[in-house]
């Protein structure tokens, strides 16, 4: 069977403007949560948010693009161009047509129309913006990124909620597979730090409130945490069949070996209690790599700091890996960069790619009060130096979509 690897990444995240410097600061334990700077959220009960900063579009693509872009589409053109410069890949014209582009998205550019809203429900004539609506809706990510690059091959986007950019990375996998496509670009890519959204986060009663301690706020798999903290940012790769890097020579990071899916056809926000779906969505994985629970050796966790999901993810480890799961580490990434809903899963891949590549595993970060509950191992608070040969990467999104992506250390020569 065609193998896919990954010889490039991209990233725009809270805790840097490039994957390096992502790496670096999640290694580091560093949190990249403050107080929310992109509206006034001073009548709301949550303050703070886990936001990229510093990002200038005008760095990636001219000014005209970027006026007709969304923000989440302008962090997945970043992401991707960093992605294909690390990449080395062949030049571009000669794989146009068989380069694909994947980048999940949960809300796309609900920013654009948060800023246009005035405009459509006020006294005047409505007169917005007549990109209105290619900024807005969610394939303009992956459409950004074809048409910049001229890329021909298959293009899609998927929306699956926070499960969305490990979706991608399942599709990569089966184009490359399927022979539809010998490149990818793939991952995810938000921007959702607007009014509308933030009002509906806090009257589910999601967030965390921990508005005089932000860096503290996101504490997945604690006994005291009361929330995620909503966060922005995209990770794309490039993804390819593994005889084509072999023959340029390319560094391989490591092998997208597998993916699983399942729902949990159990409720509209709420994670099924019992963990039953998402691990099978584990198991799928493991299956679909070839690759048993003895042979794991990282799961990055979902882990968003809510009561209900860091406790059935608990369950889910146990149950996917039996007793393997006691011995294996959990990462949750989620403590340092908050929740990024679309990007969240892609972001997740890149923990265990990097762990893979650089033999070092991220800590969770505010894990100070153990809940009876969650009694695995989480890496607290520093980083940890371990051979990583697998590791599975979680990602389960409202409305019961689990989505869990397996990857390989590349094999040698």
């Amino acid at each position: 069977m065609t193998r896919a690897v990954i010889t490039g990444i991209g990233a725009v995240t809270p805790v840097g403007l490039s994957a390096p410097e992502t790496w670096a600061n999640l290694l580091a334990g560093r949190s990249g949560v403050r107080p929310l700077t992109r509206f006034d959220a001073s009548r709301y009960p949550v303050r703070i948010a886990a936001e990229v900063r510093g990002f200038n579009p005008l760095t990636v693509m001219s000014r005209k693009r970027a006026r007709r872009s969304a923000r989440f589409a302008q962090f997945a053109m970043a992401a991707a161009r960093e992605a294909i410069g690390d990449a080395h890949l062949p030049p571009l014209p000669e794989i146009h047509d068989r380069t694909g582009v994947t980048i999940g998205t949960a809300l796309g550019g609900l920013d654009v129309l948060d800023q246009e809203a005035h405009r459509i429900y006020g006294d005047a004539a409505p007169r917005v913006s007549p990109f209105l609506l290619p900024m807005l809706i969610a394939n303009m990510a992956s459409s950004t990124v074809s048409i910049q690059f001229g890329f021909r091959g298959p293009s899609n986007t998927s929306v699956g909620a926070c499960a969305s950019g490990t979706i991608a990375l399942a599709e990569a996998l089966r184009w490359i597979q399927g022979g539809d496509a010998d490149y990818v670009l793939a991952g995810g890519a938000e921007a959702a730090l607007t009014p509308s959204v933030w009002a509906s986060l806090c009257a589910l009663g999601v967030l965390s409130t921990r508005n005089s301690n932000p860096e503290e706020a996101s504490r997945p798999f604690d006994l005291e945490r009361d929330g995620f903290v909503h966060g922005e940012g995209a990770v794309v790769f490039v993804v390819e069949r593994e005889d084509l890097a072999r023959a340029r020579e390319a560094r391989v990071y490591a092998e997208v070996a597998g993916a699983g899916m399942t729902s949990d056809a159990y409720h509209e926000t709420a994670p099924s209690p019992d963990g039953d779906a998402a691990a099978a969505a584990m198991r799928r994985a493991l299956a679909n790599a070839h690759a048993s629970p003895a042979q794991v050796d990282l799961i990055v966790a979902h882990g968003t700091g809510t009561p209900l999901n860091d406790a059935a993810e608990t369950l889910a480890i146990k149950e996917a890996l039996g007793p393997r799961a006691r011995a294996v580490p959990v990462s949750a990434p989620k403590s340092m960069v908050g929740h990024l809903i679309g990007a969240a899963g892609a972001l997740a891949a890149m923990v265990g790619v990097m762990a893979i590549h650089d033999r070092r595993i991220p800590p969770t970060i505010n894990l100070e009060t153990p809940d009876p509950e969650c009694d695995l191992d989480y890496v607290p608070h520093q980083a940890r130096a371990a051979r990583v040969r697998l590791a599975l990467a979680n990602a389960f999104g409202f409305g019961g979509q689990n989505c869990v992506i397996a990857v390989r250390e590349p094999e040698s020569g």
